[in-house]
This record gives C-alpha cells, structure tokens and sequence, in this order.
C-alpha cells in the first residue's frame, strides 16, 4: 500500500490492493492468505490503540474469480485416462508432446514449465530445477516471477521423458540459442503462459478428451499418485505446495479400490499382531 502511513490506511485502500493480488493471477487461496493476515493485524493494531477505527470493518471477504469457480466433482483423470493422452500424444509435435509428457509426468504449473530453462534441466541426474514461474497479465504482460511458494525444487523426470527433452534440444534449430525450453515458433522467447491452455483445447477436441487444461494435469498426477500409495509430504513437495493441507483439501480423491486397499491394510496390520 505504498507510503501510506497505518492510520491512513482505509477500507477502499485495502480492497483495492487485494483487487490487485487477484489482478495478478494469484490464486484464490494466495487472495484470501492476504485477507486473512490484514484482517490479524489491523485488529491487533486497533486493539493496541495504534488505530482510532479498524479499516478491515468494511472490507469484504474476497471471492473466487468466475474462471476460479470449479465444480464440485472430482476435476482429475483415470489412470487409463492419462494413458489415453499418453497414447495420443504420440501423433503430436515434438514440442508440445514434450511439454504436455512433462506436465503429465511431474504435476509442474503451466507457469513453471514455460519458465524453464535449459540450465534446469540436468541430464545427468534426470531432474529439473524449478526457480521460475513465467506469468502474464494484461497490465505487466509477460514476465518471471518466482515459484508460487517461493520456494526452488528439484523434480524427478522419468527417463523417456528426459530422453524427449534431448530430442527437442537437438531437432529444434532455434530452440539451441535460446535459455528457455520451451518457445514461441520461430524465436528465441519463452512460450506464452496461456499457450499451453489454448493447445490443450485444441487437442481435447481432436481426440475427444473431456475438459482437458494444464491444472486437471497437475489435479491428476496428485491423485493418481496418492490412491497408489504416495504419502502426502511427497506429492506436496513436487507439487510446490506451501501447506500440506492444500494437497490433502485438493487432491486426495479416494476411489473404492483405493478404499478397500486402506481397510485390508488396517486388517493385516491387526491379524499379524494376533499372530
């Protein structure tokens, strides 16, 4: 809120930089985190008597951005669904069949697997380095920022996987001069964030695919992942998740298979020590 001194500070000051948060792209969640800590300390400073009046009085809770609104069922894909895309994928362009195998295969946000650069990709060891988080918005247009938790990572890649990435550093003439892995066609600048949205739309229709967009990858490999037996500290760390409670509000969607394997677990568990 710039310069503005506390007792300055007003109720429209306050919506208007939470407008702003949201005007970013932040997630509903990063919104209402801002909320929240406001909301402590202007009533820790009124009751302190460092305020005459409590701005956040008048300030309303903010609400999710109609794009952020999500249906109540689960927003992830079979295991034979993935397979699926997997299998389609093979009939796409190196680039993007890159791209999506990536997302697939590590659960990264479309953001973080635009930003990726050359220097994060260790072939050696078959890992990336997360550190940027290529972001747009119609004020700033295209820039980096950091990871949404602010956090750097080091994600595991699967060998084919890897062995794809090769591939398009080396067919990808233009690709060679540039730090990004991923670029616009016929440049050495970073792929536009909503790019990867637009292509997946695309696809979904050529291939009958329901409701494919890069957070239903990222709900996917969560969930996926979880029912077979990944424990939640896990997932939460290669998902860049600054609370485990997102990952277990979010992603562990529990099938009956998944269910039934708990239950025998428990039962083993007890037969063994009646034994």
């Amino acid at each position: 809120m710039g310069d503005l001194r506390l007792p300055d500070i007003t109720s429209a000051n306050i919506s208007a930089f939470l407008l702003s948060v949201q005007a970013e792209g932040k997630s509903h969640g990063t919104v209402i985190k801002y909320y929240t800590i406001l909301k402590s300390l202007f009533k820790m400073a009124y009751m302190n008597d460092e305020i005459p009046r409590n701005p956040m009085d008048k300030v309303e809770r903010p609400k999710p951005r109609k794009d952020e609104a999500r249906k109540m069922e689960v927003e992830a894909y079979t295991e034979e669904e993935t397979a699926y895309i997997l299998e389609c994928l093979e009939k796409e362009p190196l680039k993007w069949r890159v791209l999506m195998e990536l997302m697939i295969d590590t659960g990264i946000r479309r953001g973080e697997c635009c930003g990726l650069k050359w220097s994060n990709v260790d072939f050696q060891s078959n890992t990336i380095t997360i550190e940027h988080n290529l972001c747009y918005t119609p004020e700033k247009g295209v820039y980096l920022d950091t990871p949404k938790n602010g956090k750097v990572r080091n994600i595991n890649v699967a060998p084919e996987v890897m062995a794809l990435l090769k591939q398009l550093r080396t067919n990808e003439g233009v690709i060679k001069f540039s730090p990004y892995v991923f670029t616009q066609d016929g440049t050495t600048e970073p792929m536009h964030p909503q790019s990867p949205t637009r292509y997946m739309q695309k696809f979904s229709a050529r291939y009958g695919i329901q409701a494919l967009h890069p957070h239903k990858l990222r709900h996917s490999f969560a969930s996926i992942a979880i029912t077979n037996g990944a424990d939640i500290a896990s997932v939460s760390e290669i998902l860049g998740h600054s609370d485990k409670a997102v990952t277990l509000r979010m992603y562990t969607h529990a099938d009956q298979a998944s269910m039934t394997r708990a239950s025998n677990i428990f039962r083993e568990a007890i037969k063994r020590k009646q034994a």
